[in-house]
């Protein structure tokens, strides 16, 4: 039976290498994916999804716009799909999570997304938000803190180090510009 499943996290917790191991365990055994990536986050190259520890694999660009739905089902018409993996999911839109859900339930492929949960300011992204309404199952990529506990928000940084506390939601960037805490240390950085 085909589910829709939110594998979330915070930065680098290696969700892109989970998705990249998973689509090659599929087709390793001879059964093809459909991987799609955010348009909007271009770091690794264009229509790229890469893994900090070096791998990576070419994906169908999706901007908000973009019918989520109608992109599977064309990708379908070119040849069976065991599964379709989503990296980047906190960047779609309620709308295209709802064609998600659709997509699994009427063409009947699961459908694997990888995302943040929540952004700098501890909101959840609009995407994320309608995954953990929708999905099927959940699954928590775990990565740790300085201190060593469970790291579960993130923080943006100016370019001295310095904990920025507003700004637009989406700032793309990586290690020069996020880094991962717990809670505790979180507050304490952002002045809570």
């Amino acid at each position: 039976m085909a589910k829709l499943y939110f594998n979330y996290s915070t930065m680098n917790a290696g969700k892109s290498t989970v998705l990249l191991q998973a689509s090659h365990n599929y087709r390793e055994r001879g059964m093809d994916t459909y991987l799609m990536t955010a348009a909007i986050d271009g770091r690794a190259g264009e229509g790229q999804i890469a893994s900090r520890i070096g791998i990576s694999e070419q994906a169908d660009k999706f901007h908000p716009a973009d019918d989520v739905f109608a992109m599977i089902e064309n990708r379908l018409k070119q040849g069976q799909i065991a599964c379709v993996f989503i990296d980047e999911a906190q960047f779609l839109s309620e709308e295209q999570v709802w064609q998600l859900a659709r997509a699994v339930d009427d063409l009947k492929v699961p459908v694997l997304t990888y995302g943040l949960r929540v952004d700098f300011q501890g909101k959840l992204f609009p995407g994320s938000a309608t995954l953990l309404a929708l999905a099927d199952e959940m699954r928590e990529v775990r990565t740790i803190c300085e201190c060593g506990r469970k790291a579960t928000m993130v923080i943006r940084q100016d370019e001295n180090g310095n904990a920025i506390t507003e700004g637009a939601q989406v700032q793309i960037g990586g290690n020069e510009t996020y880094v991962s805490l717990c809670r505790k240390h979180w507050r304490e950085v952002v002045g809570d």
